[in-house]
């Protein structure tokens, strides 16, 4: 029999409800999940409906997306980080909270600017969300079954991805644009009622004398991504002066953040953090993943429109079997990664994504609209499995007070592979079409800029897998220790009996 852990440890404050009823609790957790990615996809559809409603350009009305995008790439880390510094638990209801008023607040909007800036506060509370959701699995979860809940997780968010344009659609259809935001309101007042119910309390992983936010730190992780999420959004894929500038401010940003990192006492992230090679591969391969699963929305429409001939509803449905196909697979990914060791997997999962590019960079246009569909599921397929077994490899041993930090590594690491593949694979695509306007160019021309745009996929992948693979060896984790701990023998400034502490609250 185990003994009773120490009265103060954080596993003593949540020994009694550290397992709640596990189906309610992971229902608040994919609540928590779902909100955050369809209220990125119900927004897109409805942009056009908005601009007509506010007599606005489109590149105005575009920062409705925008400004929910940079509020969550700024903040997400940081968030993640005073989560472990004031308590989880907490910090998620108030994310919660934020997030469901911010959406009323859409919905109400009168006007462009005030809807634009409710966006940026719904992005706020969306970044609480997506950093501490995962978490919050090592308090509610048993070790054995990580894998399983972290592909409930994927299929959760893909569900929302998916559900976001036929929802999104329907609601403007019957009600208007403002009814996409106004009916997520009970769900976020749903969510912020069985977080508070179900989750356990979660006590601040550091004593007092420790919990001290790193807020110039912050600050300049913000300004610096910030400035690189603007550089690879606000001019597309044409890399015009404003993009340069604000990358140039960018790099300028993260040297600053590196410099005051290495001279304050308690840093928002420790930098030998990153020598760890489970943490360090973890974040490279999710980056370089989400850069090539940005290329199937950005070349799909085209190919499928202008190579293939397709209408438009058809369009849409062969673009739906990816979300699709991710939101199946999940679950059976998570289970998988729980059966053979979220290692094995993950190589498993990047060799799938490989050899499905690879197909797709030499399919003929010949084969149709099932040559270019079932690569893609097999792509989507494997990028589940990843994603479930990535997640589990770096979350699994992260000590009690890193949770929520590298939970906000991932989820950045993330959303910036999305937004560089936005931008980089849309200029691989153009450039290897040989035209700066795809919509007008010919099936050929098409066809080529596909199967080049895929082919640099593959490679970037296998870029990934080289990482996996070199690291690999080196990727056993002692039990209960972070990664500062590792590379120092504890983390750093963090006193031994702290470091002990967090081992018992494991």
């Amino acid at each position: 029999m185990k003994p009773a852990p120490p009265p103060g440890t954080e596993a003593a404050q949540t020994s009694s409800a550290r397992r709640p009823p596990l189906a309610w609790a992971l229902t608040a957790l994919s609540l928590s999940m779902l909100l955050p990615s369809l209220s990125i996809s119900i927004a897109n559809v409805g942009l056009p409906t908005m601009a007509v409603a506010f007599d606005a350009a489109f590149n105005e009305v575009q920062w409705v997306v925008i400004a929910y995008l940079l509020a969550i790439t700024t903040l997400i880390v940081g968030a993640g980080r005073l989560g472990d510094l004031i308590g989880r638990r907490r910090l998620l209801l108030t994310g919660i909270a934020v997030f469901t008023l911010a959406t009323l607040m859409c919905g109400l909007a009168p006007n462009l600017p005030l809807l634009v800036a409710a966006r940026a506060l719904q992005g706020a509370g969306a970044a609480c969300m997506m950093a501490l959701t995962m978490a919050f699995v090592g308090e509610t979860v048993p070790k054995d079954r990580t894998g399983s809940v972290m592909g409930l997780l994927g299929t959760t968010s893909a569900v929302g991805t998916a559900l976001g344009p036929t929802l999104g659609g329907a609601l403007i259809e019957v009600f208007g644009w403002r009814a996409i935001f106004l009916a997520g309101v009970p769900l976020g007042l749903l969510a912020l009622a069985l977080t508070f119910r179900v989750l356990p309390y979660s006590a601040p992983a550091l004593s007092a004398a420790r919990r001290r936010f790193d807020l110039t730190g912050a600050v300049l992780l913000a300004v610096t991504l910030g400035a690189y999420a603007l550089a690879m959004t606000i001019e597309g894929n044409s890399f015009g002066p404003l993009a340069i500038g604000l990358l140039i401010a960018s790099g300028a940003g993260l040297a600053l953040f590196v410099i005051t990192e290495r001279r304050v006492s308690s840093p928002l992230l420790s930098l030998s953090m990153l020598r760890d090679p489970v943490l360090a591969a973890g974040l490279t391969t999710s980056a370089l993943v989400s850069t090539v699963m940005m290329t199937t929305l950005v070349v799909g429409p085209f190919h499928l429109a202008r190579a293939l001939d397709l209408d438009p509803a058809f369009v849409g449905l062969a673009m739906s079997a990816g979300p699709a196909v991710s939101a199946l697979t999940g679950v059976p990914a998570g289970r998988a990664t729980d059966r053979f060791g979220a290692e094995t997997m993950v190589v498993v999962g990047l060799s799938g994504i490989i050899g499905g590019a690879v197909v797709l960079s030499l399919m003929p246009t010949a084969a149709g609209v099932i040559g270019y569909v079932l690569p893609l599921v097999a792509v989507t397929a494997c990028y589940a499995l990843f994603q479930a077994a990535n997640n589990t490899a770096v979350m699994k041993d992260v000590s009690p007070h890193e949770r929520g930090l590298v939970s906000g590594m991932l989820n950045l690491s993330r959303n910036l592979g999305l937004m560089t593949g936005a931008s980089v694979m849309g200029a691989v695509f153009a450039f290897a079409a040989g035209t700066s306007d795809v919509t007008t160019a010919a099936a050929a021309e098409v066809a080529r800029g596909t199967h080049w745009t895929f082919a640099v996929a593959a490679l970037l992948v296998a870029l990934g897998l080289t990482v996996v693979l070199t690291l690999r060896p080196r990727s056993g984790r002692a039990p209960g220790r972070s990664a500062a701990q590792r590379s120092r023998g504890g983390r750093a400034g963090v006193p031994p009996d702290e470091v002990e502490e967090g081992r018992r609250g494991r």
